[in-house]
């Protein structure tokens, strides 16, 4: 589990880091250095609440404000891909959108590489495991279930791709470096600031794609 925000090599940039002006208004320092990482509906859920509407909004004064927040935007970045581990660390990126345990990753390889928690709000999320309906063989994925909740499980799963769980009790098989973390423990003053991931309505989901449709272009 983790949270959406930003990551910023701080020898490149001086400023203020937890806002998503760093995407969206592109400090003149950063412009043609900053990454996008194309996961529409974390970008989209930034846009919203950077221009102070709420996730999975469907009211369209806000989205058309959101489309061309992004529309503006994207002439200051410089790619719009995953690999962002690899290229913060390299220097070919010195900003971009991203998830905290990347983040986490990038810092490991350059101290200087800093993970922001927007002012404007950010999404909490959560992977899971699921057992399908139809699943023909239930029990075996029930049995794998408690497999990767076993605590010193979830403790090296969470060493491996240094992202949080929330399996409690999991935390002392974790890595020490990751005790402590600010990108693993968000900081008190940013924790009111986070929203709860949630999948939006298939009508929500529709306007969110035809805005990422567009800034595809």
């Amino acid at each position: 589990m983790g949270t959406v925000g930003t990551v910023v090599n701080t020898d490149v940039y001086k400023g203020d880091i937890n806002t998503w002006d760093i995407i969206f208004k592109t400090p003149d320092e950063l412009k043609g250095k900053v990454n996008v990482v194309p996961e529409m509906t974390d970008v989209i859920d930034a846009a919203v609440l950077y221009n102070g509407g709420t996730k999975c909004t469907g009211d369209l004064t806000i989205l058309k404000k959101v489309r061309d927040t992004l529309v503006a935007a994207k002439p200051n970045w410089v790619a719009m891909e995953y690999g962002t581990i690899e290229k913060m660390g390299s220097g070919d990126f010195s900003a971009s959108s991203d998830w905290n345990g990347s983040a986490f990753r990038q810092r490991l390889k350059n101290p200087a590489i800093k993970y922001g928690y927007p002012k404007e709000g950010f999404v909490n999320w959560s992977d899971n495991l699921a057992v399908l309906k139809d699943a023909k063989n239930a029990e075996n994925a029930k049995l794998f279930q408690n497999f990767m909740m076993d605590l010193a499980n979830a403790g090296m799963n969470s060493g491996f791709h240094r992202y949080a769980n929330g399996i409690a009790g999991s935390a002392e098989f974790m890595p020490a470096d990751m005790k402590g973390a600010p990108e693993i423990d968000v900081p008190a003053e940013f924790a009111s600031l986070g929203v709860p991931s949630q999948t939006c309505p298939p009508e929500v989901q529709e306007l969110y794609t035809k805005i990422w449709t567009e800034l595809q272009k």
